[in-house]
């Protein structure tokens, strides 16, 4: 019968909530085991029992205030996870906050940038636009003058060439006056008369 008690599943009533300050229980003394209570092992044998194993029987009080004690540590770690996930929701909406904030600057700070490329592109483009007039009127300038030059030279040339023209009008009639009167210039032949 010992085993039969020994192999029933205890069944215990649910102790009421108590607070973790409870006074500490009385040990009793220890309670041998007896040989009875030994299960047999898988292959049959018997093994015997070490001598100094002593089991404290647990009185009810102890485990009301054991459950109690569990009870309360479940409960206290339920209310630290609670507050661990309180803090790690309030952790996580601030970064969102954070978050949020950051990309409105950086947004920000985005269409500012591009509206001052878009300015100084502007401005840029005015100044190229001006560049080319001022460029175009100076080409046009130098362009006009050059043709001044041109059109100086080209007077120059039918300058010298209406008095090459001339010149030569002049020395063939003195050549022809030479030629009727049979006279010989002097400063042609100076050179080879003696």
């Amino acid at each position: 019968m010992a085993e039969e008690e020994a192999n029933k599943p205890q069944t215990q009533p649910q102790p009421q909530p108590q607070t973790v300050s409870e006074p500490a229980v009385p040990s009793l003394p220890p309670v041998k085991e007896s040989d009875s209570a030994k299960e047999d092992s898988p292959n049959g044998v018997v093994q015997a029992p070490p001598s100094t194993v002593q089991k404290v029987a647990d009185p009810p009080a102890k485990n009301n205030s054991k459950d109690s004690v569990d009870r309360d540590s479940a409960l206290a770690r339920v209310v630290t996870e609670k507050r661990l996930a309180l803090i790690k929701a309030w952790e996580d909406n601030e970064k969102t906050k954070v978050d949020n904030k950051a990309y409105k600057k950086h947004s920000a700070v985005g269409l500012w940038e591009d509206s001052k490329k878009a300015s100084v592109e502007a401005q840029l483009k005015k100044i190229e636009e001006k560049l080319e007039k001022k460029k175009a009127q100076y080409v046009e300038k130098k362009k006009n003058k050059i043709a001044g030059i041109h059109q100086l030279a080209e007077e120059k040339r039918a300058t010298v060439e209406a008095q090459r023209k001339e010149e030569f009008l002049k020395i063939e009639e003195t050549a022809s006056k030479f030629r009727a009167s049979g006279y010989t210039p002097r400063r042609f032949l100076a050179c080879f008369s003696a």
